[in-house]
Parts: structure tokens; sequence; C-alpha cells
């Protein structure tokens, strides 16, 4: 699909990920709404970027929220053609914590609701209005690309929730991809390594020369206008569909 000219919803588009997939899409003239709940940090992005770029205050996890953001982004910009799932969280947390308590069970559903269902609530709606769309020469309408993790498949002590949540991602790709074929809707899903965002940036100097060194190449820690190259290059080559993608530089993590 030719970027140029299409509409891209992009959740968590105010920092990190999110926002350097914004910025990509910008430069290479598509339209694009922010769906954050940061109505301060896109505000300033929007300002910056100019015309074609809108924000909807976005909770992935509440269903009208998300339709509420799909009808206005609609309204404003007459479709959809390419949706990118970047909102997400991580924090870490035992199970059974090492004083002998058990993980609060609303902990565990929390990270599940806004990294699996935050991305379901989008794909549905997306879909929806993508099947509307008049079709390119390969009748595809559309392109959908999720947010994993390789904690999917190496996760670590203290990630289970996390770790569940973006193999749910995963595991959903290829049945949703064998679905939306016949409607001409690609979904692929990027399971990115290390990454530096602004959350890794808080860390420790020490925390990071150890996460750094931890890649096997390149030996540092993944850019975000990196994750944004690959967002672009799934949207223009038709062939990457139903698939999870490492961009992790080769690191497999171990248990801690």
């Amino acid at each position: 699909m030719e970027i140029k000219g299409c509409v891209a919803v992009v959740t968590g588009g105010a920092s990190g990920l999110g926002e350097a997939t914004v910025r990509d899409l910008k430069e290479k003239e598509a339209k694009v709404a922010i769906l954050d709940i940061d109505a301060e940090r896109s505000d300033s992005i929007i300002s910056e970027l100019g015309e074609d770029v809108i924000f909807c205050h976005t909770d992935v996890t509440d269903a009208k929220s998300v339709e509420a953001a799909i009808d206005k982004m609609v309204d404003a910009f007459g479709a959809i053609h390419i949706a990118v799932n970047c909102a997400g969280a991580g924090p870490s947390e035992r199970v059974v914590g090492k004083d002998g308590s058990p993980m609060p069970i609303e902990n565990f559903n929390k990270i599940v609701q806004l990294n699996l269902i935050g991305t379901m609530n989008v794909i549905r709606l997306a879909a929806a209005e993508m099947i509307k769309n008049s079709g390119n020469a390969d009748g595809e309408k559309g392109v959908i690309i999720n947010t994993a993790s390789i904690a999917a498949f190496e996760g670590q002590i203290g990630q289970a929730a996390y770790s569940a949540s973006k193999a749910g991602v995963v595991g959903m790709t290829l049945p949703i991809a064998r679905e939306f074929a016949d409607y001409g809707i690609r979904i692929v899903t990027i399971a990115p390594g290390l990454f530096l965002t602004p959350l890794a940036e808080t860390l420790p100097q020490k925390v990071l020369y150890v996460l750094t060194n931890s890649v096997p190449f390149p030996k540092r820690l993944g850019k975000p206008y990196e994750y944004a190259q690959l967002v672009r290059q799934i949207i223009e080559n038709p062939m990457l569909n139903g698939a999870t993608i490492r961009l992790d530089g080769a690191i497999r993590m171990g248990a801690r």
C-alpha cells in the first residue's frame, strides 16, 4: 500500500514508538490521528507537524472511547487505511511476592485489558471502517500493525501479566489475517526488543549499560525511528501478512 494520501490511526502516538510512527507517516504524506490519553504532549506534536494530524483523547480499554475516536477521525479524514497499535504498558510484578503475598488479580487484569483487549478494541473498529474502502490493484483495503514484545516468547520473572498479554497479541495475528483476507486487509505484529523509549531513558546509566551490552548486534538499544521504519516497510510490502516480526538485534532474554 502506498502511504501517501492514506489515513492512519496510531494508538499511544504521543510518545516513544508511537510518536516515531506518527512522525514517519506524516513525513510520507499520510493523514494521522493520534489516539492517546496525553493531550498536552499530543497537542505539542500536532503544533510541530501541522495540518493533517489530529488528536483523539482515547482510553483503548474503553470500547465507547475507542468508538468515539474512530468516529472523530473518520469525520475528519473520511476513511481509515492504516492502524498501528502502540498503546501499552508492562510494570513488573511477581505472581507471589517475596513477602508471600499473591499478586492482586486486578493488577494482572489491568495489563491484559490495556495490552490485549485494547489492541483488539482498535482492530475490530478500524477493520470495520477499512472494509468500506476501495481496494488497490491487489484488492488491498487496509493494513493493521500491532505491537507485541520479545517478552511474548522469553518473559522474565515478574512479567507474567505483560508476557501473557503480548503473547495474546501474537496468538491472534494469524487467525485475524486469515479472516481479514476476504476483505483485503493485512495484519502484522512487531515484537520489539530493548528500545530507547522515554521510559528507558529514566533508567540509571548502569542499568542502561547492562541492557545495551546484552544485545548481540548492533550493541545498543533500538531507536524508535527503527520501529517506525519497519511499520513503513510492512505497509508498503503487500506480501507481509499474518506474521510476527522480531525487531531485537538477536537478543534472547534470560530469566531475570
